[in-house]
């Protein structure tokens, strides 16, 4: 096994709705936010977790790509991400498989590196300058007897228009069966997948609707309707 070239995906996550990646509650402070969202603690600014973005994607992949595969689905039946760790398995070889016992040799290591999003530059100088607050959601309980509310809580959001970079590095094997592109786009089918559904917690409730602009691949600008583009 020969790494022959790591390819790059960049872009911008444009957020649609308001974003929430929950953060630590153990340091919720007195009359502070309920939910809060996950901050950098030197300096206070929201980013989006590469484990956020890369763990929706292949969970988005595996339902709507792989769910007729036997292997795949002995996992997801479970609610597990598939562990099969064979060869032939695109999720795992992609992703990764946490299973050391059933991993085969030449499963190779993880071909995808998820990097954490941080605001691009234009928001980072608005927040430094304390022109971005964060959005404060209440949310609360319906009685389903008198139609009251109650359990008032606060939800803390990055607010819609704000973007964050995206950075993905990804693994080229001379082993790997599929040409790099048709590997590659798996990727871009999870992203595209993530414009489908949401990013981030209570999706349900209309939080974490994104899209993905400015995609270059190792330094190409892509089109700009590539990837609603492309057949999921």
């Amino acid at each position: 096994m020969k790494l022959k070239s790591i390819e790059t995906i960049t872009g911008t996550i444009r957020i649609l709705t308001g974003l929430h990646v929950g953060g630590n509650k153990d340091n919720i402070e007195i009359g502070g936010m309920d939910q809060p969202i996950i901050k950098n603690p030197l300096n206070g600014e929201p980013y989006i977790p590469g484990s956020s973005i890369k763990g929706k994607m292949r969970s988005l992949i595996e339902l709507g790509l792989f769910a007729k595969q036997d292997q795949t689905m002995e996992y997801l039946n479970r609610g597990e991400p598939c562990g099969c760790g064979k060869a032939d398995c695109v999720v795992c070889r992609i992703f990764g498989s946490s299973s050391s016992k059933n991993r085969s040799d030449d499963l190779g290591p993880t071909r995808i590196i998820v990097r954490d999003a941080y605001l691009t530059d234009t928001f980072k100088k608005k927040f430094e300058s304390g022109e971005l607050p964060m959005e404060e959601k209440y949310e609360n309980t319906i009685n389903r007897i008198n139609g009251t509310a109650k359990d008032p809580r606060q939800l803390e959001r990055v607010p819609a228009g704000v973007e964050f970079e995206l950075n993905i590095s990804f693994k080229v094997f001379d082993n790997d069966p599929e040409k790099p592109e048709d590997l590659i786009n798996y990727v871009f089918k999870g992203l595209r997948f993530i414009e489908l559904d949401a990013l981030g917690g209570h999706s349900s409730r209309g939080c974490g609707q994104v899209e993905f602009s400015k995609l270059k691949r190792t330094g190409s600008p892509l089109p700009e309707d590539f990837l609603k583009s492309l057949k999921i």
